[in-house]
This record gives C-alpha cells, sequence and structure tokens, in this order.
C-alpha cells in the first residue's frame, strides 16, 4: 500500500465519483479505476461500491478512510515540519555566550528572531571567552558570542576554522559603588586616578577588556592605587557592590550593567569601545539552515564586515 493509492482513494470518496475524483487529481479516469481497483486486490476486499448516485464506500472503505485520514494528516504534517527546518524555523541550536553578552544583547536577538521562527530551541551557557570558542571548535555549541579588543586581528587568526560576523560595538561604562549616585555624567577618566581598579585576567587567547582598560589609562596618565584581578567580569561585580573597588566595564546597549546594584556612567574622554564577535564553524550555516537565520539576523543588525 502506497501514499499515492491512499489520496486516490480518498479523493474518489470524497468527490463521489471517479470521474470528479480523476479531474481533481489530473489523471484520466481509466488509470484512477485500475488504481485503487489494483488497491482493493492488494487488501483482499472491496472498498467501493457503484450505485446510481456515484460510488461509496464499503464497511471496509469506511475504515480505510479513517485510516487514511490519520496517516495522510502525519504525513502532512511531517512535510510542514520538515519545510519548516529547512526555510531555517525550525531547529537546535546551542549558543555559548561571554555573559556581558548574555545579560541583555542576547535575549534581545532571541526576543526578535522568535518571531519569525517559534519553534527553533535554543540553549543557552555563559562560559568565558576562551571556553565559549573551544565548545565551538569540539561541536559542543553551534554559535559562539564573543567580545574582543581587535576583531580583525581576531578574524585573521582563525580564517579558514571559524566564519566571524561583526556583531557590533560594545561600549566601556564606569561601574561604581551604588554610594556615588551623585556621581556626575559622563564622569572624568580621571576619577579612577587614586582608587582601586578591578580587572578581569586577560588572555592571549582573546585579548579583550583588560588590554583595551590598561592602554586607555595609560594614554590619559592615570595612576589606580591598585588593580586587582578577578577570574571573571561577573566575580568583580560583587566587589563593585561592596564598595571595595570600582571598574570600567563592557556596557553592551548601554543596557547590561544596570541590572546590578552599581552605579553606572559613561566616561569622558569615552574609551575605544570593545567589539561583539559571533563566530560559528568554517561552512556550518550552509548545510544548517536555522544557523543561517540566526547569523543573517545578527549581521543585519551590524552590517560591518570583519
Amino acid at each position: 500500500m502506497e501514499l499515492r493509492q491512499l489520496r486516490y482513494f480518498t479523493e474518489v470518496v470524497e468527490a463521489g465519483s471517479f470521474t470528479a475524483a480523476a479531474a481533481r487529481l489530473h489523471l484520466s479516469q481509466p488509470s484512477l479505476s485500475s488504481a485503487v481497483a489494483r488497491l482493493e486486490s492488494e487488501v483482499g476486499t472491496a472498498l467501493l461500491v457503484r450505485t446510481p448516485r456515484g460510488v461509496e464506500p464499503t464497511s471496509a472503505g469506511h475504515y480505510l478512510l479513517g485510516a487514511s485520514s490519520r496517516v495522510l494528516g502525519a504525513v502532512d504534517d511531517a512535510v510542514s515540519a520538515l519545510r519548516r527546518f529547512g526555510a531555517g524555523l525550525a531547529g537546535q541550536l546551542t549558543i555559548a555566550a561571554v555573559p556581558v553578552l548574555m545579560w541583555h544583547r542576547v535575549p534581545a536577538l532571541l526576543r526578535e528572531h522568535a518571531r519569525q521562527a517559534p519553534d527553533l530551541e535554543v540553549s543557552l551557557v555563559d562560559p568565558p571567552p576562551w571556553t565559549a570558542i573551544d565548545m565551538l571548535q569540539h561541536r559542543r555549541a553551534d554559535l559562539a558570542a564573543v567580545v574582543v579588543a581587535d576583531p580583525r586581528r581576531f578574524a585573521a587568526r582563525h580564517r579558514g576554522t571559524l566564519d566571524v560576523v561583526d556583531w557590533g560595538p560594545v561600549p566601556l561604562a564606569a561601574a561604581l559603588p551604588p554610594d556615588l549616585r551623585e556621581a556626575p555624567d559622563p564622569l572624568p577618566l580621571h576619577s579612577f586616578e587614586g582608587q582601586v581598579l578591578l580587572l578581569p585576567q586577560r588572555t592571549a587567547a582573546v585579548p579583550s577588556l583588560p588590554e583595551v582598560v590598561e592602554a586607555t589609562l595609560r594614554r590619559h596618565g592615570v595612576a589606580p592605587a591598585a588593580v586587582r584581578t578577578v577570574e571573571t567580569i561577573q566575580a568583580g561585580l560583587p566587589l563593585v557592590e561592596a564598595g571595595v573597588a570600582r571598574a570600567l566595564l563592557p556596557d553592551p546597549d548601554r543596557a547590561s550593567l544596570r541590572r546590578f546594584d552599581v552605579t553606572v556612567r559613561r566616561v569622558d574622554p569615552e574609551p575605544v569601545a570593545l567589539r561583539a564577535l559571533v563566530l560559528s564553524r568554517a561552512g556550518a550555516s550552509r548545510a544548517d539552515p536555522a544557523l543561517a537565520g540566526v547569523l543573517a539576523r545578527i549581521a543585519g543588525s551590524s552590517p560591518l564586515p570583519v
């Protein structure tokens, strides 16, 4: 029994005659009659009976009509779902994004993309940048979103193994203890003179915030009293909230740091912005429409090639 036979049989019953069904199916009436006759021969029982009003299903035909409806409905649903996969509107993706992007920019992206692709299932993890890249390279993530100081140098280093999409600038902001609500905005950079400054640990694999902050302070002759190194940005924020240090931190879209109990201020002169990059394995988007769809949305929001 083939799906084509079930569709032919169902159409004959719904049309009420072989002639009308053949016209709907764009077949000759003899061809359609032969197909249904073969189906009856295969199942070993009559499915249709001719009457003065046309054809009507037998008891076996009524049973097959119900079964056909369920089978053909399931097939149509499967075809529809597969087309959604092919269009990138359904599927599964794992995104490994550094926390500063996870706090605002990633949710905003997924909220917008979900309007077009509500059936896309996304899993999120927020590791440090070097771990995010490692997850991508070892196929434990489909996308990695990181923040870097020199996007062109990063892209050149990974050319041939990673595809890189620019996701726009990530400005730096001053993160101050909560009792400094009266601090001016913008905050003069020299306000960090003689203060305890927090910096996340640097990594040669992904030059980022520490390099930019140190270069900015050096360029403007600002000397903190001390620099304390923390493992990650999120590990340093409680120390700022506790009032024991200050920091210059990435503030994507100037909307991420305000979720914490810190005073956030722009800085004058403003440091050079970091750059958010979205990474995928080289060529992976050509085989994964869901991945291609997310990357296209990101590229469309920040059409600056790296």
